[in-house]
């Protein structure tokens, strides 16, 4: 596997821990639950975000700690913190959020809620008609597929799934067997809904909605006849859902992450939630049960799965708690009356997409699909969701007999078991389907197609800074770049062939790629600002992008720094470089947005002694993105579209004062204050560029 050179060891002071910046992250987003400007029902999702974000640091990030000390490392990180302190850290910082989250929640969201008329109705508040159809619901939709296991010698405790819903039940009494273990387990299946929502006749509200913990609590006594229910406790397990293929063993990728997969569901356990009122016996007998320590309890002052409150804005049709709907823009380049081939043979089209819909690049490949003049259809798929269009014309263009190859990560995480279904569904009808080089996820976003026209084969491509996923595309900040620029073209060839077949790594013209050149390309750059800064010119470099961590790197914006280049890093997530310190990043500023969309295209730019070099990518300044995945890092060379990236990428957020947060260098996060005139990024931008809002 291809390595960094460089081993330097750096000052352990000169980074912020990766691990704490990224909750320092889940702080600003469960900031947004707290912003009395936002969306009433839009403050509840940011509020189910920060639970899915904690769920996957704790299967992720969490794990691979605890997997750090399991194997005896006390080898401390870039920041010189050890494994064992490091998890103390963790875990002190998880429960104050967690802490602040239920707070949140029950003082403020909730009443909030119940006062416009969306009400979670609680056990003591159940009206004598509420019981009795709660009762009958238990009966009909609920008991038949509950399985209370007791525990004894002959009932040993159940597997448990990751982050599925638990009950503890304590049990006084002898069954009809004369067995009185005192303990069972009542697992709730994933097919039962975690929320109802009650009839609108027997309720005074017209959103009222009960949990199915409620329901299972109120009546759990009905499954264990003639014995004393104790206590009923929820509790969930968070496990590793990291998979493991051996490089040097596996034979078969696909078949391999097949039986992967089937365990990722019982990975080790490395968090426990518990409701509040469990008995100190029940929580310690989990723990135990799971092997895990005090630290890792999480105690939560009501439902142990916040994620499952995420569909609800769904379900309650009130516009006015919601954020505005928008149709999403589209170039007038790309003018319906014109074939999309020939608009791109005349200019480079830039999508910005929640913004500009991602509807012509759907468009490109239907066009490819039917269009005879096209002989062949080449595209990497790293996350595209189980229900894509986008795939379905890849399929459809196989079937018309074009030539159609894909380069299908099955390593992307979470996303394993569609894109094997995908694989298979593509291989069916005769497409190509390969999984990238064995050790490095294939996250560069490349499209090609292949087009013979008068001249000769020409190649019509798509590069994006996000996923084939038409989903997010309408919630992720991202750039696409659609051209038929035969350079671009040609190096866009260049690397599916590397993908697909064997060779050296062939020098490209304008793409930078990783693990070869990427992170050369971009310290080369950043040295090249220090110099013409140490000359007495202008130095400049603006940088957006989901992480920076990456050693090297830093070390390059600090020495870029302290030869006087004006630095500014639009950073979403986490943040190892310490920004503001006298001597070291005294010009580094380091901002983070956090607003309706998920910030995520990534953005380089550096002035170049008035060249203006413009580069977007899929990559952010990081370890594995530099050095473990294949990752392509575009030129825009249009000026008018080096213009457009700058006014729309970089400037609003370098302008926002409502919803960017301005790193400190010991790593916390200050919120910027508006004053005068408000300038919300996204907001700007969806005015501008959005057909309607």
């Amino acid at each position: 596997m291809y390595a960094p050179k460089n081993d330097r060891n750096y000052p352990t002071d000169h980074f912020i821990n990766r691990e704490l910046s990224l909750l320092q992250f889940q702080r600003r987003v469960l900031a947004q639950a707290a912003d009395p400007t936002v969306p009433l029902l839009e403050r509840l999702r940011f509020l189910c975000i920060v639970s899915s974000n904690l769920d996957e640091f704790f299967e992720v990030r969490v794990s691979g700690i605890k997997e750090q000390i399991r194997l005896g490392s006390r080898k401390p990180g870039n920041d010189g913190i050890s494994p064992r302190d490091l998890l103390e850290k963790v875990s002190d910082e998880v429960h104050e959020i967690i802490s602040e989250q239920y707070t949140l929640l029950n003082e403020d969201i909730l009443p909030a809620l119940e006062q416009e008329g969306v009400v979670f109705l609680r056990r003591s508040l159940w009206t004598e008609t509420q019981l009795r159809w709660i009762r009958d619901y238990f009966m009909r939709e609920v008991m038949p597929v509950l399985t209370p296991i007791g525990l004894d010698p002959a009932h040993p405790f159940p597997r448990v799934l990751n982050k599925s819903l638990n009950f503890a039940v304590e049990l006084d009494g002898r069954d009809a067997f004369g067995r009185d273990s005192g303990a069972a387990i009542v697992q709730a299946p994933r097919a039962l809904p975690r929320v109802i929502r009650l009839p609108r006749e027997i309720c005074e509200q017209e959103y009222t909605f009960v949990f199915l913990s409620s329901v299972l609590h109120a009546h759990v006594h009905e499954l264990f006849s003639g014995m004393t229910v104790l206590g009923c406790y929820q509790f969930r397990v968070t496990r590793n859902s990291d998979l493991f293929v051996d490089e040097e063993e596996v034979k078969d990728l696909r078949a391999s992450l097949k039986g992967e997969l089937q365990q990722r569901h019982f990975g080790d356990a490395v968090r426990l939630e518990v409701a509040d009122n469990c008995s100190d016996e029940m929580a310690n007998f989990l723990l135990q049960h799971f092997h895990l320590e005090q630290d890792d309890l999480y105690r939560t002052p009501g439902i142990v799965n916040l994620v499952r409150l995420m569909q609800v804005p769904d379900w309650v049709e009130r516009p006015e708690l919601k954020y505005s709907p928008f149709v999403p823009g589209v170039p007038k380049a790309l003018d319906k009356r014109r074939q999309i081939f020939a608009a791109l043979r005349s200019t480079d089209v830039l999508l910005h997409h929640p913004f500009q819909s991602f509807a012509p690049v759907i468009d490109l490949l239907r066009a490819a699909a039917d269009d005879p003049q096209v002989l062949a259809i080449k595209m990497t798929v790293y996350r595209t969701g189980t229900d894509s269009v986008l795939m379905e014309h890849l399929v459809r263009a196989a079937q018309k007999g074009k030539e159609v190859t894909v380069v299908l990560e099955l390593m992307a995480r979470f996303d394993e078991e569609a894109n094997i279904t995908w694989a298979n569904r593509l291989e069916e009808v005769g497409a190509h389907v390969v999984y990238g080089v064995f050790g490095y996820k294939t996250h560069a976003k490349l499209l090609m197609v292949v087009r013979r026209e008068e001249k000769g084969l020409r190649h019509y491509v798509h590069l994006g800074t996000g996923n084939y996923h038409p989903r997010t595309t309408r919630f992720y900040t991202d750039f696409g770049l659609l051209t038929a620029n035969e350079e671009i073209g040609e190096d866009v060839a260049t690397v599916f062939k590397q993908l697909t077949g064997l060779g050296t790594a062939s020098e490209l013209r304008h793409l930078w790629q990783a693990p070869f050149t990427l992170q050369p390309k971009v310290v080369e750059a950043i040295k090249r600002e220090t110099e013409i800064a140490r000359e007495g010119r202008r130095g400049r470099i603006i940088a957006k992008m989901n992480a920076l961590l990456e050693p090297e790197t830093i070390e390059a914006l600090y020495e870029a720094s302290q030869a006087g280049v004006e630095i500014d890093l639009i950073v979403r997530g986490p943040c190892a470089l310490r920004p503001g310190v006298p001597g070291l990043s005294d010009n580094i500023r380091v901002r983070s947005v956090i607003g309706r969309f998920l910030e995520h295209h990534r953005i380089f730019h550096f002035h170049a002694d008035g060249d203006d070099v413009m580069f977007l990518s899929s990559a952010d300044w990081m370890d594995r993105n530099f050095f473990r995945r294949i990752e392509i890092a575009f030129p825009v060379l249009d000026p008018r579209l080096k213009r457009r990236v700058m006014k729309e990428g970089l400037r609003p957020y370098l302008g926002d004062n409502c919803q960017a947060w301005e790193m400190q260098s010991d790593g916390s996060y200050k919120r910027k204050n508006p004053r005068g005139i408000r300038r919300a990024a996204q907001l700007i931008l969806l005015q501008e560029l959005a057909a309607s809002s």
